[in-house]
């Protein structure tokens, strides 16, 4: 490989990750946008001498990647590739309600009861499936 085609391989690596770079850093920037305390506590809402906020929790998540490929094509000109890839998940869900009178202030939970059930009926599964799993051992050992 002469310098001349080391160059341009160079200097298009460095193209494409600069331009890789950019979207990844406005793509971060969405997202610690998102994780803004305003995401968090919702606009307090007054009734009478009563200030309600309502809070939620924030989940987010992300990832990405990048690559650069260089060589020679068959004719010997500099030949190479970059690229990239990402994606992310934003999840917010209400957890609790802050109620703030001239008395008190007090926190009141959000209960959610689909996610509740679902743990129950989960965990009832589990252990269903164990005891079935432990009957099971039991008459092995029992000669059955």
């Amino acid at each position: 490989m002469d310098e001349k085609t080391e160059v341009n391989q160079e200097e298009s690596f460095i193209e494409s990750t600069s331009a890789n770079i950019e979207v990844i850093q406005g793509t971060l920037n969405n997202f610690l946008e998102a994780a803004d305390v305003t995401a968090v506590y919702g606009e307090p809402i007054k009734n009478g001498d009563t200030l309600i906020i309502p809070t939620a929790e924030v989940l987010s998540g992300m990832g990405f990647g990048l690559a650069y490929g260089g060589g020679e094509d068959q004719a010997g000109d500099a030949a190479g590739g970059a690229g990239g890839g990402g994606g992310g998940r934003i999840l917010s869900r209400p957890v609790a309600v802050v109620i703030a009178t001239p008395d008190e202030v007090r926190v009141e939970p959000v209960v959610d009861i689909t996610k509740i059930s679902l743990a129950a009926l989960t965990a009832s599964g589990f252990m269903m499936g164990m005891l079935l799993r432990m009957m099971r051992g039991w008459k092995d050992t029992k000669g059955n």
